[in-house]
């Protein structure tokens, strides 16, 4: 009987197995009439739902620019490195100023770094660093430094990235 039990128990279980995978199985598409024809197009319903109907009536009218290299900040703790934080940024512009922001990424490196390492030495980046106010005022200030330099095609900066290596 001790032989017994385990083989039972694994054959209900691969059982259970076989018979949940044919319940859970996707109904088999579609055959045409003729013979070896395969319709490879989705549902009308399937295509409809890929594209939001406000993405086709709205054309859009801002644009995102990565920039080119990540952000590495140092977080100081009695005069020593602790821990970095890199993060990755994007701007969000209106369409057509990417040059724009690309012949301007030097300064506005300059004025993003100084915020984000104000924002560290504040202790921003210290214990639950994603926490939603703490990161809304970090993009609050990236905004308000990328103004000067972009002026009011910026309306937005995104933080794409951002990661805390302790040491």
């Amino acid at each position: 009987m001790r032989k017994l039990l385990p083989i039972l128990l694994a054959l209900i279980g691969t059982g259970a197995g076989v018979g949940a995978g044919f319940f859970l199985m996707p109904a088999a598409p579609e055959e045409h009439a003729a013979e070896g024809a395969v319709d490879c197009a989705p549902p009308a319903d399937h295509a409809a739902a890929e594209t939001p109907p406000e993405a086709e009536a709205a054309p859009a009218t801002r644009e995102y620019v990565k920039l080119n290299n990540q952000f590495v900040i140092p977080i100081m703790s009695e005069d020593r490195v602790s821990a970095l934080v890199v993060a990755a940024l994007s701007v969000e512009v209106t369409i057509g100023s990417t040059e724009m922001v690309y012949s301007r990424e030097p300064k506005l490196r300059d004025v993003f770094l100084q915020v984000l390492f104000d924002h560290a030495n504040v202790g921003g980046f210290q214990g639950n660093f994603t926490n939603g106010n703490r990161m809304e005022d970090l993009r609050r200030g990236l905004l308000e430094a990328a103004k000067p330099v972009l002026g009011d095609v910026v309306s937005d900066v995104l933080i794409t990235e951002i990661a805390r290596q302790d040491s």
